[in-house]
């Protein structure tokens, strides 16, 4: 067996191995294998795919993270109708069904299928060869819209399907249909970090998963949380006959694809019985739901009844009654966010809503605030949206009082006093004030990082302890922290105290372009602040700097320059910035070579570097006049290659690009500063 062909058998081997594990973790919740372990086979199988680019074909699980954007979807044409399901809202509807059902067949006796009926978006997927090649969404039920690309990214969907039992053929067709959909806690998770982004929530797991299928871009798909259930397959002759849907799924399973275990196979009276449960039970499940399944199990008889217009006649949806509730909005409030939106609240008459005491909703921002016209004294319908997030659906205007106001915003941040400001698009009003105590642990936390202040050990978990236990009230009380409050800390140790106040120490000699990333100002970059720093390398500049004068910055707009210019004519932001330097912070202005070996080149960085971080590597190229760039190409003059490069390096040998190790590079630095 020559290299390749060791090459292809282990990538093979490692390919069956991830997507055992995927199917572990994603659908089974039983992982084998730490997350080290598995990113040291992937590491592997990337590893391959570099040296033999063959074999990085697209159901590789190297490939999830998603390609190129697209202009638009393509339309696929679906090989047998996706239809849809006629809706049940009450018992009387169920017999009418049952009723229908035995007049039909001419049996008194029928087994049902109960399933959770997901609250997600509906998908065909078809797999060739136990690959899968091609996904869609229901569309209009004949004709639906190809998100193949973006159905790839999604960690429980199986890219290669490797059956768990040995009797399983892989069938050389197979057409299944299921619903993309995101977890309870996955879509909690998400929206915790879209408010801490700024980013407007999503309103439910339901909007979530389609927007997310729905990107053209599927590396936002990929960052994404949706899963997929599997409930269905198109009849082909590579399938064996199916007596039952039970039996259907179980096949399904057996060829590791994701299915829905919450089934229940019951009698007509036993669908009653199931109903209530389910009903019951919906706030406990992991997924959001909006009602019950009812189809019928044995696939002779389902093919007998056939079906109906878009609709078939043996399967139905039993719909939940809907989660809403009046009440009475008492006041509203604004709630001052990590990166300092502001969230304008409404504060409830409580009220259950789906089993659970509703005394606050979100108006998520202005823009919405004003649409849905939300009024202190209105009397409101409130909802759980995707039984998580409690949210106003709508006024019950004929009971508004005669003297009610609409809210007025406020111009000031009602936390630290500093001026409010629209971000460029308007929909997020932010607090400017850099010493705000809603943002402080956000704002520590980006003011100790590595391309700011770079002080190493005051992460996300320190920041939070100092600034709750009211130790650090500004960027300054940093300077100002000693061992003894340090020790007052919980798990903090004297070497842990010792180590953190000498890189405190250190900090202070910085430079003006990390002195004016550390202070996080919204849309300042670390590239932002060096061309920042090159314009005004002395920081008192820019209080009295113009907005004209910002504008002529290079790289910086009419919108970040009026984000620039409202930040340093913030007095409370003037007080941070003279606090900073009284506390000993001595930001040295930019010092560019006019001669050298990096003067007027560009450097590629790849790999690992024992002698230097990335971030000081590139930073020493740039003070010497280099430019650092992401990709390589004809017009790049070096390529420093560290530890574990990879495609750069290949590509960089490709292209005759001259490559330097991590002892050449350190060289030339040391060559330039001694000359």
């Amino acid at each position: 067996m020559d290299t390749f062909q060791k090459a292809e058998a282990r990538a093979l081997e490692l390919r069956r191995e991830l997507a055992h594990h995927n199917h572990r973790y994603y659908v089974l919740d039983s992982p084998e294998i730490s997350d080290a372990q598995y990113d040291a086979l992937m590491r592997e199988l990337q590893g391959l795919e570099t040296a033999h680019p063959s074999l990085a074909t697209p159901d590789s699980p190297t490939q999830r993270v998603g390609g190129a954007p697209v202009d638009d979807f393509g339309e696929v044409v679906h090989s047998a109708p996706m239809l849809s399901l006629a809706n049940l809202f009450d018992d009387a509807g169920l017999v009418e069904f049952e009723d229908r059902i035995r007049k039909l067949t001419g049996l008194t006796q029928v087994a049902y299928v109960c399933e959770p009926k997901l609250d997600g978006l509906a998908i065909s997927l078809r797999y060739e060869n136990g690959r899968f090649v091609q996904g869609a969404t229901r569309g209009d039920g004949t004709t639906g819209e190809d998100v193949t690309s973006n159905l790839r990214t999604i960690r429980s969907l199986p890219m290669e399907l490797f059956p768990l039992d040995a009797g399983v053929k892989v069938p050389k067709r197979l057409e299944v249909r299921g619903e993309v959909f995101i977890r309870k806690e996955d879509f909690r998770k998400l929206n915790e970090k879209r408010e801490e982004a700024g980013e407007p929530l999503f309103a439910n797991p339901r909007n979530a998963a389609a927007g997310s299928l729905r990107q053209l871009d599927p590396k936002v798909t990929a960052s994404r949380p949706l899963t997929v259930y599997l409930y269905e397959c198109v009849p082909s002759e590579d399938l064996p006959a199916f007596k039952s849907h039970v039996e259907k799924l179980e096949h399904l399973r057996k060829l590791g694809l994701p299915i829905n275990t919450y089934v229940r196979v019951e009698g007509v009276d036993g669908i009653r019985k199931a109903y209530d449960d389910s009903l019951k039970g919906r706030h406990a499940l992991p997924f959001e739901v909006d009602g019950m399944v009812v189809k019928v199990d044995e696939e002779d008889l389902r093919r007998r009844l056939g079906q109906v217009s878009k609709s078939p006649r043996w399967a139905v949806a039993y719909k939940f009654p809907p989660e809403e509730e009046s009440t009475e909005v008492q006041n509203i409030g604004i709630q001052v966010g990590r990166t300092g939106a502001l969230t304008p609240v409404a504060h409830l008459r409580p009220v259950k809503v789906g089993g659970v005491t509703v005394s606050r909703a979100t108006l998520h921002n202005e823009d919405e605030l004003r649409r849905k016209d939300v009024r202190q004294g209105d009397t409101v319908f409130v909802r759980r949206a995707g039984d998580v997030i409690p949210e106003i659906v709508s006024v019950v205007l004929s009971k508004r009082p005669a003297d009610s106001r609409p809210f007025e915003f406020p111009a000031h941040c009602p936390v630290c006093g500093a001026a409010a400001a629209k971000d460029e698009d308007g929909a997020i009003i932010r607090c400017t004030g850099a010493s705000c105590p809603a943002q402080l642990v956000e704002k520590i936390r980006h003011f100790a990082s590595r391309l700011a202040m770079d002080i190493e050990g005051l992460g996300d978990k320190l920041a939070t302890q100092l600034v709750a236990t009211g130790t650090v009230k500004s960027f300054a009380d940093v300077y100002g922290l000693t061992k003894e409050k340090l020790l007052t800390l919980e798990r903090m140790g004297d070497k842990s105290a010792e180590n953190l106040l000498a890189a405190i120490e250190h900090s202070k000699q910085t430079t003006q372009r990390r002195f004016l990333y550390s202070l996080g100002i919204r849309h300042v970059g670390d590239a932002t602040a060096k061309a920042m720093a090159e314009a005004f390398p002395e920081v008192h500049r820019l209080f009295t700097a113009t907005l004209e004068d910002i504008t002529r910055v290079k790289d910086v707009g009419p919108v970040m320059a009026q984000v620039i210019h409202t930040f340093f004519q913030e007095p409370q932001n003037q007080q941070a910035v003279e606090a900073l330097l009284k506390a000993g912070v001595s930001p040295a202005p930019p010092q560019v070579s006019t001669s050298g070996p990096f003067l007027g080149k560009t450097v590629v960085l790849t790999g690992g570097m024992s002698g230097m971080s990335r971030e000081q590597a590139k930073e020493e190229v740039e003070r010497r006049g280099g430019k650092v760039s992401g990709s390589v190409s004809r017009k790049t003059d070096f390529v420093v290659a560290g530890e574990d490069a990879g495609s750069k390096l290949k590509k960089a040998q490709e292209l005759g690009v001259r490559i330097l190790d991590e002892q050449a590079f350190l060289l030339m630095l040391q060559g330039d500063a001694r000359g």
